[in-house]
């Protein structure tokens, strides 16, 4: 392969779900939650093969400059550019613009910056399959080999192979989050992957699709990105602008509609560590099933997931819970309940 991808890291996520930890000022893209770097520097240094990858494009919130220049140092990135959104409109939008930087002739590899992958040679061999169909006008995405009947995750359904392209295959449509009869007839059909939000395509192609089924957000974005403000690796859309863009997912608005929606199914270790319950069920335990990280103590107890900051956690005799103390708040909950996180934080 000759054509190097240009990676498109989508850094919009508030991570309310990790709470007290996560916060609107340094959502958890900026947190060591697995590993030494943050899971956004983690997600940069996933596409650091220069062979495979060119310089990344990063999309996020205006209000976090600082902290993406930081992880683009962190991740030892040369070149690349950080296009900073002046108000939130979702995935869509932010793709768009990332597709009018890239050029109309390019690769792009849409991830978030938030997602744990445990095998990058797994998921490499994966992207590698899907170019030529990325190449040929496929708006590849990339399905998760489901590990159980998942009710938290969006589905994509595949079909028949596509001639001469090994491991790629047509998209039979998208499920969102289903209870869970439903997902275990899902998982049992063999046929259905999570739906993990990475896609490859040409941006011309993503442009495309863009315009003829959501011309409002291409239009809008596409003056916004018409009289952009540079500063060194620094993008600035038009404010006035992007402000008027309607706020939408690339699934809602592109994927779940258009014909050339193809699947690349991967097992690569995946994780979006999208709860407290997600970052417990990757991190390493103990013989009793405990995680403790920080300042922490746990006797007599097990299946804990204790992370404390900047305050001792003491815990005695408990089973099966989830303690985390940061910035002045303590949180407490039975494992298996981390989605009502966001109850406290609405």
């Amino acid at each position: 392969m000759t054509d190097q991808i240009t990676p498109l890291i989508l850094s919009g996520g508030s991570g309310t779900r990790l709470w007290p930890l996560s916060t609107p000022e340094r959502p958890k893209q900026f947190l060591r939650l697995h590993g030494d770097k943050t899971m956004i520097a983690q997600t940069l240094c996933r596409v650091d093969e220069h062979d495979l990858f060119a310089p990344p494009i990063v999309i996020g919130a205006a209000r976090h400059e600082q902290l993406l220049l930081d992880a683009l140092a962190d991740a030892d990135v040369v070149g690349g550019s950080v296009i900073l959104e002046p108000c939130a409109r979702n995935t869509a939008p932010a793709i768009a613009l990332g597709a009018l930087e890239a050029g109309c002739d390019a690769l792009v590899l849409v991830m978030p910056s938030d997602h744990v992958i445990r095998d990058i040679s797994a998921f490499h061999a994966a992207v590698e399959r899907a170019v030529p169909a990325a190449q040929e006008g496929q708006l590849v995405t990339f399905g998760i080999e489901p590990s159980g009947p998942e009710t938290g995750f969006g589905y994509i359904r595949s079909g028949d192979a596509l001639p001469g392209m090994a491991g790629v295959f047509e998209s039979r449509g998208f499920t969102e989050k289903p209870d869970l009869t439903r997902a275990q007839e899902m998982l049992s059909s063999g046929d259905y992957f999570w739906n993990a939000g990475i896609f490859l395509f040409r941006a011309d192609t993503f442009l495309g699709e863009l315009q003829r089924l959501q011309p409002e957000i291409y239009g809008a974005a596409k003056a916004a990105m018409a009289d952009v403000i540079r500063q060194g690796v620094v993008v600035k859309p038009q404010e006035h602008e992007f402000a008027r863009v309607p706020s939408d997912s690339i699934d809602y608005a592109v994927m779940e509609h258009a014909s050339n929606v193809a699947v690349v199914p991967v097992s690569c270790g995946w994780s979006d560590v999208g709860s407290w319950d997600a970052l417990a069920d990757i991190s390493e335990v103990d013989e009793d099933g405990n995680t403790i990280i920080g300042d922490a103590k746990a006797r007599y107890c097990s299946g804990v997931f204790s992370k404390a900051e900047s305050v001792r956690i003491n815990a005695v005799g408990v089973k099966d819970m989830i303690i985390v103390a940061s910035a002045g708040e303590v949180l407490i909950l039975p494992r298996g309940q981390s989605q009502r996180v966001t109850n406290l934080v609405a």
